[in-house]
């Protein structure tokens, strides 16, 4: 008598999610943290001069020995320029990692991080001219130099894109499950605040909900999340 024998097969091993290393995470929140901080530090250049908002020749000539504000704030848009850049390309790529194919949460979620890159590296880049026109304030129109003065009050501050991202990153979330449920509600809050700063006159201040929701995101993006097969 002969005992039966079974040849087993390849067990199969259900894909077990991972936890991968994620650098670019990180990246966002330093840049969220640089940004939110940084430029509020920087925009007390203009503190001295207020009582000369309708004087340019006086309003400039208070600011000519604060030039190393303008430096600090060319520094802060610099390294908040370069975290956000490697953040939105690396948000980017996670989500299409998690989302169906065919999915817009991705694009909508970086091109969201690139809006605000835009103003960034306008209201950044005004600084050289800024820097040397303060410096030697008199050899320069006051009219030409407050309307600078005017710009770096202005468009680093915009960070209004990143309602795009929050709210892309909370419609994956909810729907796909690409990110945390808590992490996608609170996402749809941030969301909601700053599309309220766009739709009445204070716009600026959408860099704190805008920072605050960025430095989360990092945090969580790189401590939170674990990766899982994309959906088809």
């Amino acid at each position: 008598m002969h005992s039966a024998t079974t040849t087993a097969g390849p067990t199969e091993v259900p894909p077990q999610a991972v936890r991968p290393r994620r650098a670019w995470a990180i990246f966002g929140t330093v840049g969220g943290l640089v940004g939110l901080v940084g430029i509020f530090a920087t925009a007390t250049l203009t503190a001295p001069a207020e009582e000369f908002r309708a004087d340019n020749a006086g309003y400039v000539a208070a600011l000519s020995e604060r030039t190393g504000y303008v430096w600090a704030h060319q520094v802060v848009t610099v390294v908040a320029i370069v975290c956000l850049a490697v953040f939105a390309a690396g948000l980017r790529r996670y989500l299409a990692a998690q989302e169906p194919a065919d999915s817009l949460v991705p694009a909508l979620a970086a091109t969201g991080v690139g809006l605000v890159l835009v103003g960034l590296v306008v209201g950044g880049g005004i600084s050289t001219e800024l820097f040397f026109a303060l410096g030697a304030a008199e050899q320069y129109d006051p009219d030409v130099i407050a309307p600078q003065l005017t710009i770096v009050a202005t468009m680093p501050w915009l960070w209004g894109g990143i309602g795009l991202t929050a709210g892309a990153v909370a419609v994956g979330g909810l729907r796909h499950g690409s990110v945390s449920r808590w992490f996608a509600v609170f996402s749809a809050v941030i969301a909601v605040l700053i599309a309220a700063t766009q739709l009445t006159p204070v716009q600026y201040i959408a860099l704190v909900p805008a920072g605050v929701w960025t430095i989360v995101a990092g945090l969580a993006l790189a401590f939170g999340q674990r990766t899982a097969p994309r959906r088809s």
